[in-house]
């Protein structure tokens, strides 16, 4: 059939219309689907705490070698930073002026010890004779004075004697602890006095184990005692808190330590407690003077909930978390957070052991909105690592 102008005009009205019916903007648009989120299940659970510090370096013992009598300084014998044992011979003094007055002591002491003899054979002949009505009471004293100020002399020259041999033997000098000897003071030839500015011959460092100082403010010991004394957090069973060192390259140090000392006085100056810990160093890593950080382990929060990081967030009204109610929608949770410990924050206020927050997806979620979660639940340590 031909078509002709109406027909033409009729078919091209009812394909506009039915083109505006399918192209209405009124027509509802579909909705979004919920954010896919991670949650965990919080639970309340014992978390080792740590405590790091600034600390430095220093000698388990330092001692000065000194010479103990003046005299010519002949002889050095050791190398010079290298390690040295109890007892090892370090350097020797011209002995020939000692060994001298050790003869000189002794002979005297021989003297003294005829003498004493030959009094004491007066003094018993002497008591014979008044025995026998011979001899006089003034004669007899006089003999057992006489010997009894040769027992006193015979005394002083042992005593003159010993000093001698004691001098003698300190013309050698010998390391008093083992470890690891500085430099010398004075080279060989030089004349050692007796005076403080002229003994010092070199010095000896222990350094297995070392000393880590280092401080830490009051408000961390009252926190550590009312753990302790509240029954909030236990100590370590042997009462040794331990300590991990770590370099500055971010690097652990293999051994760890323990802490044996804490100041009882505070820095006025800096408010803080000064302590110390004892540390292994069988390779000599740890070099006294060199800084490191100190972490103090050993305390333990009892009943502790810790959220990731990544799920705390920052509002206007302060820090939150998302936390999902029974049917999946996402409500906000004000906490208030506590100490940094290896898995997250420890919360103190706004949650308990059951509830679930979200860990990741957060920045999609809508307060009050529903949320679809991840199958499964992430673990606290995958999701506090993300």
């Amino acid at each position: 059939m031909p078509l002709n102008t109406k027909t033409f005009f009729r078919f091209g009205t009812i394909a506009i219309a039915l083109a505006s019916a399918g192209c209405d903007g009124n027509a509802p648009a579909a909705a979004p689907p919920p954010p896919t989120v991670s949650i965990i299940k919080v639970k309340a659970e014992p978390v080792p705490l740590s405590f790091p510090y600034a600390g430095r370096i220093a000698a388990f013992k330092e001692v000065e070698v000194r010479a103990r009598v003046p005299g010519i300084l002949q002889e050095k014998s050791f190398t010079e930073g290298a390690a040295v044992k109890a007892g090892d011979v370090l350097f020797r003094i011209d002995p020939a002026p000692y060994q001298a007055e050790l003869a000189s002591t002794e002979a005297q002491l021989k003297e003294a010890q005829a003498q004493l003899a030959r009094t004491q054979r007066d003094a018993e002949r002497a008591t014979t004779l008044l025995e026998r009505q011979v001899g006089t009471e003034k004669a007899r004293d006089d003999a057992v004075s006489a010997y009894e100020l040769a027992k006193a002399g015979v005394v002083g020259a042992e005593a003159r004697v010993k000093t001698a041999r004691i001098n003698l033997g300190y013309t050698t000098i010998t390391a008093p602890i083992a470890g690891t000897i500085s430099t010398r003071v004075l080279p060989e030839g030089s004349l050692v006095g007796t005076n403080a500015n002229d003994t010092l011959l070199t010095r000896i460092s222990q350094l297995d184990p070392v000393y880590v100082y280092f401080s830490f403010a009051d408000t961390e010991a009252t926190e550590i005692r009312q753990l302790v004394d509240s029954g909030a957090g236990e100590g370590p069973p042997d009462g040794k808190l331990q300590v991990k060192i770590t370099f500055g390259d971010g690097k652990g140090y293999d051994h760890r330590g323990y802490v044996d000392f804490t100041d009882s006085n505070l820095d006025l100056n800096t408010g803080t407690l000064r302590a110390r810990a004892v540390v292994p160093n069988p390779e000599s890593r740890l070099r006294p003077g060199q800084f490191v950080r100190v972490s103090v382990e050993g305390i333990t929060r009892n009943g502790a909930i810790v959220v990731p990081q990544a799920a705390v967030m920052q509002g206007p009204q302060g820090q939150f978390v998302y936390a999902l109610e029974a049917d999946d929608k996402a409500q906000v949770r004000p906490v208030t957070i506590g100490r940094e410990v290896a898995d997250g924050w420890i919360i103190e206020k706004g949650l308990k052991a059951g509830d679930r927050i979200v860990t990741e997806g957060v920045i999609k979620v809508r307060p009050g909105a529903p949320v679809t979660v991840a199958s499964g639940e992430a673990p606290r340590k995958e999701a506090a690592q993300r």
